[in-house]
């Protein structure tokens, strides 16, 4: 989450009126993330989230993810719905962006979670994902493997965001359109459920937000980016036994993969690990400089991706 672009009171409170939701109270911006301009809106019947839709998400993509979050509360999914208006429009328009106003869950989200609240993840994970298995609608991964080479070129020089790294992204995108899987059980995923995107009161998951980048993919490289993204040290340098052998059992607790899937997870972490080096690298490269955003190091998923690489990787995904 971020904030790129300002709200007028007088427009929000225009805004707001279309709903059943009170009047505004105060509305104040969220900087963490990259991708849209989002804000922590408190009405006199509550607090919602107000989110103006920027950079990679595709208006046109809007009622998809309208109808999956929909979707996903009625299986009983702890996932935040974007509210309909009177009219039962849920997406509007606000200072040139289309935008949501989006029911808030309580909650926060961690930093470091505990291998009690990894397991908790992983069951919400495969909760998720048995919730998904007969979805019929669908959507393109924008950000999955056909695409990696185009973020790579879209982002320039990259050994001037660390020395040498342009080679290590070319060998790495070589190796894995040599051996990317085609097979593997799909439907729609998360494809970014850290921990940022995750909500929690002690060890109970209370909510799965940030749905943007959603997208017909396989199941098992959601896990992997989940793995990837939840049981490593801040720097990428360590991958944490405990926590990681929780976030596998609390998966297989709600979906047991096959054994192709199983032997996939280290080919399609060193994926996960690539996308987000690279999407990481991009935003270091082109995030303005006076966005209210905190960029992220690439740096720590390149740390991942050599751990990936290495011949024990497969011991990483054990659930036991």
């Amino acid at each position: 989450m971020a904030v790129y672009t300002g709200v007028d009171p007088d427009d929000l409170a225009a805004l707001v009126a279309r709903y059943d939701i009170g009047t505004v109270r105060s509305c104040k911006g969220i900087a963490e993330g990259v991708e849209n301009s989002n804000f922590l809106l408190e009405t006199t019947s509550g607090r919602f989230i107000l989110t103006l839709y920027e950079k990679r998400v595709k208006v046109d993509d809007l009622p998809f993810f309208v109808d999956l979050l929909a979707h996903l509360a009625a299986s009983g999914c702890a996932v935040p719905p974007m509210i309909r208006d009177r009219h039962g429009v849920a997406v509007q328009q606000i200072s040139d962006r289309a935008a949501c106003i989006i029911q808030f869950l309580p909650g926060i989200s961690l930093t470091k979670p505990t291998a009690a609240q990894c397991q908790s993840a992983g069951a919400a994970l495969g909760a998720m994902h048995g919730a998904l298995a007969h979805y019929t609608n669908g959507r393109e991964n924008s950000m999955g493997h056909a695409h990696w080479r185009g973020v790579a070129e879209a982002t320039g020089d990259l050994d001037a965001v660390r020395p040498g790294l342009a080679a290590i992204v070319a060998a790495e995108l070589d190796y894995l359109d040599a051996h990317w899987p085609t097979d593997l059980p799909a439907h729609v995923i998360h494809a970014d459920l850290f921990p940022d995107n995750v909500l929690m009161l002690g060890d109970t998951v209370t909510g799965l937000i940030d749905f943007y980048f959603a997208a017909t993919d396989f199941r098992a490289y959601d896990v992997a980016v989940t793995h990837a993204s939840w049981t490593f040290s801040a720097d990428g340098s360590r991958c944490d036994a405990a926590r990681a052998r929780a976030l596998m059992a609390g998966y297989a607790s709600e979906i047991a993969l096959t054994d192709a899937e199983q032997a996939a997870l280290p080919l399609l972490a060193r994926g996960a690990s690539l996308r987000f080096l690279l999407t990481r690298a991009h935003d270091w490269v082109h995030t303005p400089a006076d966005a209210l955003v905190t960029r992220k190091d690439p740096s720590p998923f390149l740390e991942r991706l050599r751990r990936y690489q290495g011949s024990d990787a497969a011991s990483l995904f054990a659930a036991a």
